[in-house]
């Protein structure tokens, strides 16, 4: 039986504190399964992965196993997005109207693209009742949106839009290319690439999906929760219309969905492969589109994340910046995105440097969960 510290792969001797830092996540913080990879400049210096693909842990964790990293595939749609931008096909000052001439009505006809892409549309939800079954419906779902009052004035702040971020930027992407994002970054980029991500996964990569478990609360620890009465009403229509966890993801329906808001399944090697590009590695994006990614939007108490993040976050056009925080390392001005449960994307221009972490014990923290904590400081502290 595979020791609970025991890990595989790949770290050069610089980064051997994330190499320790990955291990002691499997014995005090409750790791099942998880991988962490780091490339620097187009060069993979980390590549690791270790525990359990199953509950039952029967089935170790392997070099090619994928897993559902819910809202890291936001910074990829965004890559999407800004490779459309320095190919000529996509501007993001241009109203999304523009593409999408449905979407003018109820007062969105000056929405622009950069809303979409940094949560400020105004429609992180649907007022009426969305059900699971719906998200799998794209042309219900983007004709519902297109047709949707926004819930504050588009433009002025941020509220997530948790999964209304990828019907939007998807539809946009859609109108211009004729292809889903996942389609369009299968052929143009991971595919070229040997890329190991999708957002739509084909059935016969089922079994190297890892299965996705709620992760026990540690003792004492509360189940992170925003005080009564602190949630903007558009806030529930964001995170819980409908509600989606492990259970949903682990269906065959929610793997073949195009739902580029929060499907990608990949491994670590991809994520920081991936946002390695969105930091302007080889192959990646130019150096005015990476200052393009992270151009801030304007800090604010965002909307619907607010009461759980406090104030001051910002967003840049696809990623969260780090800012003062330090949410993806020292460097205020990197950026990345969390997903559900603990997963991350970090990218770092003046580094160099792509992060992905990947896992299938999903924590209580919305997001800056504690396993990734530790392993930016390991990072960090490895340059």
């Amino acid at each position: 039986m595979l020791g609970m510290d025991e890990v595989y792969g790949t770290c050069t001797d610089r980064f051997a504190e994330v190499r320790s830092a990955f291990q002691e996540n499997f014995r005090v913080a409750g790791e099942v399964g998880a991988a962490v990879a780091v490339s620097v400049d187009g060069v993979v210096a980390v590549d690791l992965w270790g525990g359990w693909t199953d509950a039952a842990r029967t089935r170790p964790w392997q070099r090619d196993t994928l897993v559902n990293v819910w809202s890291t595939t936001k910074g990829v749609t965004a890559l999407v997005a800004h490779l459309l931008v320095e190919a000529g096909r996509l501007d993001l000052d241009a109203p999304v109207a523009h593409y999408w001439p449905e979407f003018a009505a109820a007062g969105k006809e000056k929405v622009l693209v950069r809303h979409l892409l940094s949560h400020r549309s105004g429609l992180c939800g649907l007022r009426d009742p969305l059900t699971v079954e719906d998200l799998y419906d794209r042309e219900s779902t983007t004709r519902r949106l297109a047709a949707a009052e926004p819930w504050w004035e588009p433009g002025s702040r941020s509220g997530y839009h948790a999964l209304t971020y990828g019907f939007l930027v998807g539809e946009v992407i859609r109108r211009v290319t004729g292809l889903s994002t996942g389609r369009w970054l299968a052929d143009h980029v991971t595919g070229p690439r040997g890329i190991d991500f999708a957002i739509g996964l084909p059935a016969a990569q089922d079994h190297r999906v890892a299965e996705l478990l709620p992760l026990p609360t540690e003792a004492g620890t509360p189940v992170e929760q925003p005080p009564p009465g602190a949630l903007h009403p558009a806030a529930m229509a964001a995170l819980a219309n409908p509600l989606v966890g492990p259970s949903e993801a682990n269906s065959a329906a929610w793997r073949r969905a195009d739902l580029p808001a929060a499907n990608g399944h990949g491994t670590a090697r991809a994520v920081a492969a991936l946002y390695g590009m969105l930091a302007g590695g080889p192959g990646g994006l130019s150096g005015e589109s990476v200052e393009r990614v992270r151009e801030g939007q304007g800090a604010c108490t965002d909307l619907v994340l607010g009461p759980v993040v406090g104030p001051g976050t910002e967003c840049g056009l696809g990623c969260w910046l780090s800012g003062d925080r330090g949410w993806y390392g020292p460097n205020p001005r990197a950026f990345g995105h969390d997903g559900l449960g603990g997963s991350f994307g970090l990218a770092d221009p003046e580094a160099g440097i792509g992060v992905g972490y990947v896992m299938n014990g999903m924590g209580t923290r919305l997001v800056d969960d504690f396993r990734k904590r530790a392993l930016v400081d390991a990072v960090y502290a490895s340059l």
